[in-house]
C-alpha cells in the first residue's frame, strides 16, 4: 500500500509541476516587470485556463492526500 501511494505521489507531483508551468502569467511578477504584463490582462479567461486550474488543484488534493496516507501508515505500521 505504501509503495502504492509514493508511486502515486511522484506522478502527483510531476504532472503538478507540469501543469504549473503551463499557466499563463496573471501580471504583477517578473513578467510585467519586463512587459509581459500588458498582453496577460488583455487576454480573458478561457474555458482551457479553467480546466488547467481544476486539474491542478485535483493534482494538489491527490498529492496531499498521498502525504497524509503515507504518513498515517508510518505512523500506525507496526
Amino acid at each position: 500500500m505504501a509503495l502504492a501511494l509514493e508511486i502515486v505521489l511522484v506522478i502527483a507531483a510531476i504532472l503538478m509541476t507540469v501543469f504549473v508551468l503551463l499557466h499563463k502569467g496573471k501580471g504583477g511578477g517578473l513578467s510585467s516587470l519586463f512587459g509581459g504584463g500588458v498582453q496577460a490582462n488583455l487576454s480573458g479567461s478561457t474555458t482551457v485556463e479553467k480546466n488547467l486550474d481544476r486539474v491542478t488543484v485535483l493534482l494538489a488534493l491527490i498529492w496531499i492526500l498521498c502525504i497524509i496516507g503515507l504518513n498515517l501508515i508510518q505512523t500506525y505500521a507496526v
